[in-house]
């Protein structure tokens, strides 16, 4: 009883967690609706550093907090067996800090490549139809990510919490460490292009976290997981190539009168 009352708590937590992460992003739309729909058009969002990573942070807590949650809720089973309770409860946060860390690091590496763009493209005169053709080509690079084999590989890792945790247990708060970067990897290297793909879709546009968030809950907990990310990576080769023929398409796509006013 005891065990299932901790289990439970960590669960709470975690929904309470990202729906707070979901409340802030909500917030901060409403709350600056005009600047919103001005930062769409942009990869870092006319932030700095610290900010977008903070920003960042947000998202990921209330995109992937929840698809993790049946992985975490293993792990904190597993260890549970092995240490008391309260010590338990502590390599379990440890073990979501080590997740957590490693999307962090992803979005150092997202802001340097927003940066990178924004010079390139102000450098080079880029064109609003030529910056919505290249985001199509990344739509299309996330699909046919989908449907790789190194995606499979991953996914697999990610649909099975129970075989991850037993094949790769660490003992100790450093244990619980590696093994949160570890399975960050993985889940990294299941989803990283579909959250690359959010770029030409729309960084901070609410529907499209809405729609990976629910793709990649979809992939790790349902039955139809592997299928449904095989009719992702089509939906993705077709929208990409949509874009490509019609710029238009795309949600970031910039008017030559929006252009003007930035």
């Amino acid at each position: 009883m005891a065990l299932t009352l901790q289990r439970n708590i960590v669960l709470a937590l975690l929904i309470a967690i990202a729906a707070a992460a979901w409340s802030l992003l909500i917030w901060r739309q409403i709350g600056n609706d005009a600047d919103m729909r001005m930062e769409m058009y942009s990869p870092t969002m006319g932030m700095t550093a610290p900010l977008f990573l903070a920003v960042w942070v947000i998202m990921m807590v209330a995109m992937m907090f929840p698809t993790a949650a049946p992985m975490i809720l293993t792990f904190h089973q597993v260890q549970a067996g092995k240490q008391g309770r309260g010590e338990t409860f502590v390599s379990t946060w440890v073990f979501v800090a080590g997740y957590l860390l490693v999307w962090g690091l992803m979005g150092v590496l997202a802001f340097a490549g927003a940066a990178g763009a924004e010079m390139l493209a102000g450098h080079v005169g880029l064109s609003a139809a030529a910056a919505a053709r290249i985001g199509g080509v990344l739509l299309m690079m996330a699909g046919a990510y989908q449907l790789s084999p190194l995606k499979d590989l991953c996914l697999a890792k990610c649909r099975t919490p129970i075989g991850f945790i037993l094949t790769s247990w660490r003992d100790g708060q450093w244990g619980a460490v590696r093994m949160g970067l570890e399975h960050g990897l993985f889940c990294l290297g299941c989803c990283w292009l579909l959250f690359l793909a959010l770029f030409p879709l729309g960084i901070m546009n609410l529907a499209a976290m809405a729609v990976v968030t629910l793709l990649v809950f979809a992939e790790k907990t349902l039955a139809s997981g592997e299928r449904i990310a095989k009719l992702s990576g089509v939906a993705l080769l077709l929208y990409g190539a949509a874009a490509l023929v019609f710029p238009q398409a795309l949600p970031t796509f910039q008017p030559a009168d929006t252009m003007m006013m930035n």
